[in-house]
């Protein structure tokens, strides 16, 4: 049976029953709903977050920049639950306009400085820090070229194909294959990429690869939309050696953890405010006893 049709009418009007998994939290206007201020810590950096693709590419850095020394990136990481609406908070909405996590306030400086989406943190961290990021050149550029492919290609992956493959209310074959398609075009041009590189921008891993990972490295460890033998990732041997390394990385398990409210309770450190957290605080060790 071919899939039913729609008619589009003149004008759309907002229909919040629309079903979904997120339908509780999707709507067509911006701003606040209620009146909220965010917690602050003690450290230079305050996210707020989730454990999200988008949420793990940040703690992902900030993880990689502590293990590498760099004391002045200690931060405190707060979980804002998307399904409960705490993105439409006043005090959330005043760091991202936009009600997307993650959002960052830097308070390393004499002036607050807020920074919102995923990449414009990345930056701002790299450059700050001098790391995962060349000054200048070509070396810069690709790295940036790939930043910028991970921005506009994960939407793709996840608010096409995730979003109807996984949690739309029913399943209609038209949109799964337009984005199955489409994702497995992306994992090919990744494959193709590193077939001649050992990260994504060349030799050194960089803030493109902590981007990417969080997304398609996942997807090809079998951790998004239960879709790895659907897209047949094992195909896409270079994507899934590059995947397997930076899984590896101790860095990568903590940035996994941080702001983590789902799944296995030993990788759910739901707020982060000190590196012993991830020995003492996650909820296998405080959560609620069965």
């Amino acid at each position: 049976m071919s899939d039913p049709t729609y008619t589009p009418p003149a004008k759309w009007t907002w229909d919040s029953e629309s079903g979904g998994k997120f339908a509780s939290i999707n709507r067509p206007i911006a701003g606040a709903t209620a009146d909220k201020d965010l917690p602050v810590g003690k450290h230079p950096f305050q996210l707020y977050s989730l454990a999200t693709p988008n949420g793990v590419k940040v703690t992902m850095l900030l993880e990689e920049l502590l293990e590498a020394g760099v004391k002045e990136a200690e931060y405190d990481a707060w979980l804002i639950n998307i399904g409960e609406g705490d993105q439409f908070g006043s005090g959330f909405v005043e760091v991202n306009p936009n009600s997307k996590i993650p959002a960052l306030m830097d308070n390393s400086s004499d002036t607050p400085v807020r920074v919102f989406e995923s990449g414009s943190m990345m930056i701002h961290l790299a450059e700050k820090f001098g790391m995962f990021l060349p000054a200048s050149g070509a070396a810069r550029t690709e790295v940036l070229n790939w930043l910028m492919w991970q921005m506009g290609s994960a939407p793709f992956l996840g608010g096409g194909f995730g979003h109807f493959y996984a949690y739309a209310p029913e399943k209609y074959e038209y949109p799964i294959n337009r984005y199955a398609m489409e994702s497995k075009r992306q994992l090919d041009v990744l494959d193709r990429q590193l077939a001649d590189h050992p990260f994504i921008a060349g030799d050194d891993y960089s803030i493109a690869d902590m981007a990417i990972w969080p997304w398609y490295g996942q997807l090809c460890l079998g951790r998004l939309y239960s879709a790895a033998e659907f897209l047949d990732v094992e195909s896409y041997t270079n994507v899934m050696a590059w995947a397997k390394k930076i899984d590896a990385r101790p860095a990568t398990l903590r940035g996994r953890m941080v702001n983590r409210a789902f799944g296995e309770p030993e990788l759910q450190l739901h707020e982060r405010h000190d590196a012993s957290d991830f020995e003492t605080q996650t909820q296998d060790k405080i959560g609620p006893k069965d």
